[in-house]
């Protein structure tokens, strides 16, 4: 019986304590972006007139849980809720949760520019390009500041980020090209740059000459929208915010009294790109009451294999495709399905 009793005490510890190499990932909190949490409204739109709305737009998360003993991981593998995945493929050597929950808030963050940009682009709202990203020790660095504004690169004036890369077309590192560019509301400033070799500072090697500098649009508009939603993490919002952005600035309600979840990253252009944790969302998007959920296309197989009973499954593949697809819903036709 001594020896027993033992022999399950030290089950016990290990079980109860001892970690796996496995993360567990499962559903996540969804979020209304056409309402409030905490009091604090998600979306909010300052200085340009704005419209009511009616339904929710839930945008979607998954839980990854890096604390998983033994004991928790059979738990979670038994419910049907959760999945089991080496934590290799979440964290990379010597990373930690926390630095995980840096890394997302940085995409969260990006994401949140881009789904602003995508929806002011979408309503036909003029755009600027700032320098996003700056190398450290490249040309550039210490004197274009992330932030500042690019009027001209190498006499080609910059309307939309592509521009940038073109302007250095047939150029050669060793080469001095002019740089036109505005810190907040200073005066533009000229400036000569000699320009490196890209894979001197870690970049692709490519022929042309190296700034140092990662251009991106930003909307050049006379009001402000601001997303207010803390501890999320990941690129997958977009979508959802750029529509609950352009719900807001447009007469009409898109979802019309709905509840309609979805998910998927997007580009600056309005593109919807795949993202993962699919069946998580789906379940957390069921629970929370929707019956519509919007899917970047790329995601369609898994989504169809993991619906929820009930669950209406809309292919998307851009922003002007998905408030079409709502569109067409409140109107009654039916939109593209998965």
């Amino acid at each position: 019986m001594v020896t027993s009793f033992v022999v399950v005490a030290v089950l016990a510890l290990v079980g109860g304590f001892i970690k796996v190499p496995y993360v567990s990932l499962g559903p996540g909190p969804t979020y209304n972006t056409l309402g409030s949490v905490e009091g604090q409204v998600v979306v909010e739109v300052d200085g340009a007139k704005t419209y009511k709305t009616s339904g929710q737009l839930r945008m979607t998360t998954v839980s990854i849980n890096d604390e998983v003993t033994l004991f928790d991981a059979l738990g979670k593998w038994v419910s049907g809720r959760y999945a089991l995945a080496p934590r290799e493929e979440y964290f990379g050597p010597g990373q930690t949760q926390e630095d995980l929950e840096r890394e997302n808030t940085k995409m969260f963050q990006d994401s949140q520019s881009s789904a602003e940009t995508a929806a002011l682009r979408y309503l036909d709202k003029p755009v600027k390009v700032i320098a996003q990203e700056i190398t450290r020790k490249a040309p550039v660095d210490n004197i274009i500041q992330p932030g500042d504004r690019l009027w001209e690169v190498n006499g080609r004036p910059i309307a939309v980020q592509e521009d940038v890369r073109e302007a250095l077309t047939g150029t050669k590192p060793g080469q001095t090209v002019k740089v036109t560019f505005q810190h907040g509301n200073e005066a533009k400033k000229t400036v000569d740059i000699k320009l490196g070799k890209a894979s001197d500072y870690g970049s692709d090697d490519r022929a042309e000459g190296f700034l140092g500098l990662a251009p991106a649009d930003r909307a050049d508009v006379d009001f402000e929208v601001t997303i207010h939603l803390e501890d999320v993490g990941g690129p997958s919002a977009g979508l959802i915010f750029a529509l609950a952005i352009v719900d807001s600035l447009t007469p009409g309600e898109m979802e019309d009294g709905r509840t309609i979840a979805g998910t998927g990253a997007i580009d600056v252009k309005g593109n919807v790109q795949p993202i993962g944790g699919i069946p998580f969302k789906l379940i957390a998007a069921k629970e929370d009451g929707a019956t519509t959920f919007l899917v970047p296309s790329e995601n369609c197989a898994e989504a169809k294999s993991n619906a929820p009973d009930g669950m209406d499954l809309v292919k998307i593949d851009t922003l002007a495709g998905a408030v079409k697809a709502l569109d067409d819903i409140d109107a009654g036709r039916t939109p593209p399905h998965c």
